[in-house]
């Protein structure tokens, strides 16, 4: 993370803060921010523990040996700082967690084996350890936006920038290490489909490709075999003793630093990714375009457009005109604001066609009540609905941008309209007239409101007091706990409706922070019968204690006499279905590898780390919900049944959706955690082949998605799975295995999700499944 200084220098050189040098840390090791205490690498080139930040202490990874203390990994980055009480422990059982004074456990590295120690070593890796010394789990593991000499990005791995020098939250930008070999920088938001700003130009250089740094400052490419394929920049010349570090920066250009005890305390710039910080596509937000001044990157607006906030211009623009061109005025009039030498990616052109000229291109979208915008180009136009995005100057100047604006600023040979005198008398007497009636009106019932809402106050402020005593659920969660009263405000009556599963229907709503407001999904539970009682019971006890990027996080809840509800992150961009069954745009296939993972992960997470083992049940595409970062997040998995720490199996009644309950439901035999790999398994070929496991519009061996998936697999034809898309067989063949081996009939010879995980990444290899049961029965 670039040039954050993190401690003061007077405590550099206080002796008294001198920290010892043990390269073994043991279980019942702690730390505390407040006493300045970290674990230090033997030779004192990296330390671990607090640092601070914000208002309180993240828990990280610096250079420790220089005076400007630059952090290179930061433990769940995206999380709230750390008060000054917190403890960082090794614990007894192996477990690396934060515990506040309040609150639940944070845990910082876990694994299903506990660990029997740790170390800071000095590659600047931290590790845990196995009773054998063997290595269980390790920082390398989960680099945030910088790697060290002798640390390898591998396939699959990313770094993700900061969000700015001061917020090293994840910000806009990635470097993804692609399965085809090839190094590609992405805006977050649109890796699913594609829009790369830089890459190595090693596409079909074969699987396996990892991205390296070495001691000399060469960062390089090289394949499974060790083979170097290339390198990224020239070996540098280095003065002094020189340590080196490799950083996605928060503008999206990746850069390699060295730091020589010849030099001032300053890290110096030995090779970018770009010279032109416009490069990284996504700098600016939607309507806006990137330009320099200066040699710095600067957010500007199209003509008749305006800053969204005009102290945080990358937020981007939003127009400053009104248009009503789809509700059937034949008497409105169009005309265009026009701009040369701006490109936009236009993958929502939802018309795209040959036009001869400009003129053209301007009269079909005159026509067409949709279009917003056109983008005209070499006898191409496109047109669009707005918001535009990722802009840029076009230094060929051949792309003109036309916004569609109203016919009040018309030009010449527009036909403005004019108005009679005695229409505009009569309609603004009777706009004053209505607008008087309104003010009295919204008089009376503010009046009303505040009196309702002073009662209100009351009774809310006597129900808090009894739940405080009587309500023991609050007292195994670390949530916010809301009123009826409050959840029927912030959903305006629970007016907004988005969505409806098995267990209750799905609301959106409002609710105040600390940071302002928030919008949130508020799932009202429906069951509320003695076994939905208990299910609501035992999500609050689960939820609370479990945390990971691929879940969607539950912030709160209302146990309120027979009403049960709960209050998740709103999660703007809909379902996995949405994305697959619905959307115009397909995502690319690097983009459906990378979902996949986010699900076999989060699913890890349940199955394996988290406090109390879950089974989720339910595991399909409208449960996974995507964030406006690109992540696939798993929800509904607090409803889910729960098993205790001394179970290893439940029996109980059938759940799930149809097409995705794995065989034991129907044969009334335990249920493990095997089920949900089952259900991994088909919406993993669902994702592959963009379709759902069972249609009826295709050819008959081709309708159950599982069966002709096999039959594929077994003629050696997986490509015909995944038509007109480029993918070499071997990566496409190895996925489809593991689904293949996830829809095993029995329960015991489907892999764990943690095996699922090294399957996919390429970590071990992949024997052929045998013959699937269900096929030997099917008809």
């Amino acid at each position: 993370m670039a040039f954050l200084l993190l401690f003061l220098l007077s405590f550099v050189f206080n002796p008294a803060n001198a920290q010892p040098r043990s390269s073994t840390i043991e279980p019942g090791s702690s730390l505390s921010p407040n006493n300045n205490s970290y674990w230090l690498s033997e030779s004192g080139q990296f330390a671990f523990g607090f640092y601070p930040y914000g208002n309180g202490y993240s828990v990280g990874i610096w250079f420790e040996n220089i005076p400007q203390k630059t952090v290179v990994w930061t433990a769940n980055r995206d999380d709230p700082p750390f008060t000054g009480d917190a403890m960082l422990h090794l614990s007894t059982r192996g477990r690396l967690v934060v515990r506040p004074t309040q609150g639940q456990e944070v845990l910082i590295a876990g694994v299903a084996n506990a660990a029997s120690s740790a170390s800071m070593l000095d590659s600047g890796n931290f590790v845990l350890f196995n009773s054998s010394s063997g290595i269980i789990w390790q920082s390398f593991d989960f680099p945030t936006d910088t790697i060290v000499p002798s640390q390898r990005l591998v396939v699959n791995n990313k770094l993700f920038s900061d969000v700015s020098k001061t917020n090293h939250s994840s910000g806009k930008f990635l470097i993804s290490m692609q399965g085809d070999g090839n190094l590609v920088q992405y805006p977050v938001e649109a890796v699913a489909f594609g829009f790369g700003y830089w890459n190595s130009k090693t596409n079909g250089a074969g699987y396996g490709v990892s991205l390296n740094l070495d001691n000399d400052g060469l960062l390089y490419l090289q394949n499974a075999t060790g083979f170097n394929i290339t390198s990224i920049n020239n070996r540098v010349a280095a003065s002094g003793k020189t340590i080196y570090r490799a950083t996605i920066d928060a503008d999206g250009i990746f850069r390699l630093y060295s730091h020589s005890s010849n030099q001032s305390d300053n890290w110096s710039t030995e090779w970018s990714s770009s010279d032109n910080k416009c490069d990284p596509i996504g700098l600016c937000g939607e309507n806006s375009y990137c330009v320099l001044m200066e040699g710095e990157p600067v957010c500007q607006c199209p003509l008749r457009f305006v800053y969204i906030d005009e102290e945080h211009k990358e937020l981007g623009c939003r127009k400053n005109y009104s248009l009503d061109a789809c509700t059937g005025r034949n008497d409105q009039t169009f005309n265009f604001s026009e701009q040369i030498g701006l490109s936009w990616k236009d993958n929502n052109a939802y018309n795209d066609f040959i036009s001869s000229t400009e003129i053209t291109c301007r009269s079909e979208c005159i026509r067409d009540c949709n279009c917003e915008a056109a983008l005209y180009n070499n006898q191409s136009c496109k047109m669009l609905k707005l918001p535009l995005r990722f802009g840029r100057t076009d230094i060929s100047r051949q792309t003109v941008t036309l916004l569609k604006i109203g016919g009040e600023l018309a030009g010449p040979g527009t036909g403005k309209r004019k108005l009679r005198i005695d229409i505009l008398i009569t309609s603004l007497a009777l706009a004053c007239s209505t607008l008087a009636f309104l003010v009295l009106a919204a008089i009376g019932v503010l009046k009303y409101r505040s009196s309702v809402r002073e009662y209100r106050s009351r009774v809310q402020e006597y129900e808090r007091i009894l739940r405080s005593v009587n309500n023991r659920i609050a007292k195994d969660v670390a949530l916010k706990s809301f009123t009826f009263e409050e959840l029927k405000d912030a959903t305006n009556n629970f007016a907004d409706e988005i969505g409806k599963g098995a267990y209750g229907t799905v609301f959106r709503g409002v609710i105040s922070d600390g940071d302002g407001e928030r919008t949130v999904a508020v799932k009202r539970v429906e069951k509320v019968v003695a076994e939905g009682e208990r299910d609501f019971r035992n999500e609050m006890k689960a939820i609370g204690k479990t945390h990971h990027k691929n879940l969607v996080r539950l912030l709160g809840y209302c146990y309120d006499g027979t009403d049960r509800l709960l209050v998740y992150e709103y999660m703007k961009n809909g379902s996995l279905a949405d994305f697959l069954f619905k959307s115009k745009l397909k995502i690319n296939w690097e983009g459906r590898v990378e979902i996949v993972l986010n699900i076999a992960r989060g699913l890890c997470y349940l199955h394996e780390e988290c406090e109390t083992q879950i089974i989720h049940c339910d595991i399909k595409p409208e449960n996974i919900l995507m964030d406006d970062k690109g992540y696939a997040k798993i929800a509904d998995f607090g409803l889910a049944k729960l098993l205790m720490p001394y179970q290893s199996k439940t029996y109980t009644g059938i759940r799930g959706t149809r097409g995705y309950v794995a065989p034991e439901w129907h044969r009334n035999l335990p249920i493990t955690v095997k089920a949900d790999v089952y259900s991994f398994g088909i919406m993993l070929f669902e994702i592959v082949c963009c379709r759902r496991s069972v249609e009826a519009d295709v050819p008959e061996n081709e309708q159950v998605l599982v069966h002709w998936v096999y039959d594929c697999f077994k003629a050696n034809e997986v490509e015909k799975l995944v038509r007109n898309e480029e993918i070499t067989n071997s990566k496409l063949e190895r996925t489809i295995k593991v689904g293949l081996w996830c829809t095993q009939d029995e329960a015991s010879s489907r892999p764990s999700m943690k095996k699922v995980i090294l399957m996919l990444e390429g970590t071990v290899n992949i024997p052929d499944p045998p013959l699937l049961s269900s096929f030997l029965t099917s008809p």
